[in-house]
C-alpha cells in the first residue's frame, strides 16, 4: 500500500534497500537466544535500522548535513557486517544468511558512497 503522504527520500532507491534489510534483520534476530535480546539481537536489529533512519533524517538538510547522515548510515552498515559476523561464529545464521547479509550490505554500502559523491559533486 503506497501511503498518499509522500517525502522526497522516499525516492532514494538505496532507502528502500536499507529498509528491505533491516526487516530481514529483524526476522533473522527473532530466532536468536533469550540471552541476545538486550545485547547481540538488540545491536543487530539498531544498527540496520539506522541505515535507513540517517537517511531519511539527513536527507531535508543541508548537503554537509546529508553527508554527515550519509556517513552514518555506512557506519551502521558497517557495523551491521560485524553483528552479522558474531551471529555466524555464534552459529546463529548460517553461513549463507551471512554471506547474503554481506552481499547486501555491500551493495547498501557502494549506492550510499555513490550518493554520497554526488552529494559532494553539487558543491
Amino acid at each position: 500500500m503506497k501511503s498518499v503522504y509522500h517525502f522526497k527520500f522516499e525516492d532514494l532507491q538505496v532507502y528502500h534497500k536499507a529498509m528491505d534489510f533491516a526487516e530481514i534483520v529483524d526476522g533473522l534476530t527473532k530466532q536468536f537466544p533469550k540471552k541476545e535480546l538486550y545485547a547481540l539481537s538488540s545491536q543487530f536489529r539498531r544498527a540496520s535500522d539506522s541505515i535507513a533512519l540517517n537517511i531519511a533524517e539527513g536527507y531535508p538538510g543541508s548537503d554537509a548535513q546529508f553527508v554527515k547522515h550519509l556517513n552514518h548510515a555506512i557506519y551502521s552498515a558497517n557495523e551491521c557486517v560485524s553483528a552479522s559476523t558474531k551471529a555466524y561464529r555464534r552459529k546463529y545464521i548460517s553461513m549463507d544468511q551471512n554471506e547474503e547479509n554481506r552481499r547486501q550490505l555491500s551493495e547498501i554500502t557502494k549506492m550510499l558512497s555513490s550518493l554520497r559523491k554526488t552529494v559532494l559533486a553539487r558543491k
